[in-house]
C-alpha cells in the first residue's frame, strides 16, 4: 500500500464547490501531479473524526469504518455509505498508525 502524507506545501490549490446540478459540497485538492475530489460524506466523516480528537481534552485517536446503511438506518438526505466510529482500543490504534507515519516521515521529510 502506498502512503502519502499531505503537507501544506504539497497542496497547490484547494477549493470547496457544489457541482452544477448537484446539492452536496465537494472538496477539490490539486497536488500538482494529481487531483483529489472528496465527496461531502467523506468530508463530513473527516471533520467529525478530526473534531472528536482535536477538541477532546484526552482523546488521541478515533477509527471510522465504511458501513452501508439502509434508508431506515440513516437520516434523510444522508449517503447510503457512511464512515462510522468503530470500537477499537485507542492505544493500539495510535501505536499502529504512528508506526506507519514514522516510517513514511523518516524517509521523506
Amino acid at each position: 500500500m502506498r502512503v502519502k502524507v499531505l503537507r501544506n506545501q504539497d497542496v497547490k490549490f484547494l477549493a470547496a464547490f457544489i457541482p452544477k446540478g448537484h446539492r452536496h459540497t465537494r472538496i477539490y485538492i490539486n497536488l500538482g501531479d494529481e487531483i483529489l475530489i472528496l465527496q461531502q460524506a467523506a468530508v463530513d466523516a473527516l471533520i467529525r473524526a478530526y473534531a472528536l480528537v482535536a477538541l477532546h481534552p484526552k482523546r488521541t485517536g478515533i477509527g471510522l469504518r465504511i458501513r452501508r446503511l439502509s434508508k431506515y438506518e440513516r437520516k434523510e438526505g444522508f449517503a447510503e455509505y457512511q464512515l462510522l466510529e468503530v470500537n477499537i482500543d485507542e492505544n493500539k490504534l495510535i501505536n499502529s498508525l504512528s508506526k506507519v507515519y514514522d516510517k513514511y516521515v523518516q524517509g521523506h521529510d
